[in-house]
């Protein structure tokens, strides 16, 4: 064996124009299936990072219980009527829940929420928000509130608010101005702008509001528990199993992010295939490309090959060399290709770093060691076509020529 790989060394170095030429258009493929892998791969995260980073991964919410019945005759209801004044569900146990949730090892942050709607007024102007209450120090935990401050900053203790950008000019406000909200449940409040966000989503920059949770419970005349629980992931794509993890916990129905959005994991499977099309045709290149460069090695090698088989030289052996000789291309044209995806990426911004109007590549995702790997079983079968051409060479006819 050790003598048919130094065989199909000097193959390789006889011709190193040509043997150059060839590993060259190996690194291509491979560099073009890394580019692919890095670039499907950067924009899927991308999307992902919009549409989903900033919400829930997981969510509980309090339901809504049916109200009770005065008069029913015959399976017919005849009235129905609330008992006190209309109240918000809540989740009464949540302080409970909320340690258990915590200890699941895929959770990253918990958010416990009070939410509701209410007017808010300055002077004579006023606009429809939508109020979360929110713990301090947890404000950035599923919203990066913190990252997206363009005034002021995210502080949300007693009598302080935080609004959307949209909003905030609406009203015409500015840090440091006091507003009137009232609440659904008719809970009136003075507070303070603390701060102004940017998101750069029209509903939420323009509708959102966030006050801590004690505001949120006097506005909405909920002494305790929540009205909802946000929980954020290490790994998005963990959502279902973590979800399904959380609901035997807690009994709590939670609900993953992907429930409802069978548009969007539908249009990133189809993102997916494209890019495994694309990479397919760089792999058929590659092998198209051996495989040719072998058949005509081949054909100039027959009088040498005629000599090896004359001198005791099995088929096998000469398949071996040939293979061995395409393993070689596809190896070294794997690394060089590996090799210039890699600094070719390096330039590009990680994906926590990812930008609008920029290719979102993602080096991580390049695939080096699939690419590498594929490349050099790609060569290998090419070289199995021309190995067993030469293999048939017969010894007095390839001598006589």
């Amino acid at each position: 064996m050790l003598y048919a790989l130094k065989i199909a060394v000097r193959y390789l170095t006889a011709n190193k124009a040509q043997t150059a030429l060839l590993v060259t258009g190996v690194a291509v493929g491979v560099f073009i299936f890394i580019f692919m892998s890095a670039l499907i791969g950067g924009l899927a995260e991308f999307i992902l990072s919009r549409t989903v980073g900033d919400i829930s991964h997981i969510t509980i919410e309090a339901k809504t219980e049916d109200p009770a019945l005065l008069i029913q005759s015959e399976g017919h209801v005849l009235a129905v009527a609330e008992r006190g004044r209309t109240r918000a569900a809540t989740l009464a146990e949540a302080a409970t829940w909320l340690p258990l949730i915590e200890a699941v090892p895929a959770v990253k942050a918990v958010s416990p929420q009070i939410t509701g709607a209410g007017f808010m007024t300055r002077g004579a102007q006023v606009a429809q928000v939508s109020v979360i209450g929110v713990e301090p120090g947890r404000e950035s935990a599923i919203l990066d509130l913190q990252g997206y401050m363009v005034e002021g900053e995210v502080r949300l203790g007693a009598g302080l608010i935080v609004l959307g950008r949209d909003l905030a000019d609406d009203l015409s406000l500015s840090i440091g101005q006091t507003l009137r909200i009232q609440s659904s449940n008719g809970v009136t409040a003075a507070l303070t702008l603390s701060g102004i966000f940017k998101t750069g989503n029209g509903g939420m920059d323009k509708a959102r509001s966030f006050v801590s949770l004690s505001t949120a419970r006097t506005l909405f005349a909920m002494p305790q528990g929540v009205t909802r629980i946000e929980i954020k992931l290490n790994d998005l794509n963990a959502a279902d199993a973590t979800a399904l993890r959380i609901r035997a916990l807690t009994g709590l129905d939670a609900v993953p992010w992907t429930d409802g959005a069978e548009q969007l994991m539908e249009a990133l499977d189809a993102q997916a295939q494209t890019g495994y099309f694309l990479k397919t045709f760089a792999l058929i290149t590659i092998v198209i490309g051996v495989a040719s460069a072998l058949l005509l090695s081949t054909y100039r090698r027959r009088p040498e090959i005629g000599i090896m088989r004359a001198m005791g030289a099995g088929r096998g052996f000469v398949v071996f060399v040939f293979v061995t000789q395409g393993a070689l291309i596809g190896l070294m044209g794997g690394v060089m290709g590996a090799a210039l995806g890699y600094l070719a990426l390096l330039p590009f911004p990680s994906r926590d770093a990812f930008k609008v109007g920029t290719l979102p590549m993602d080096i991580t995702q390049g695939s080096y060691g699939l690419a590498i790997t594929l490349t050099v079983i790609g060569a290998i079968l090419a070289s199995i076509l021309p190995a067993r051409a030469a293999a048939r060479v017969d010894p007095v006819t390839a001598i006589g020529q």
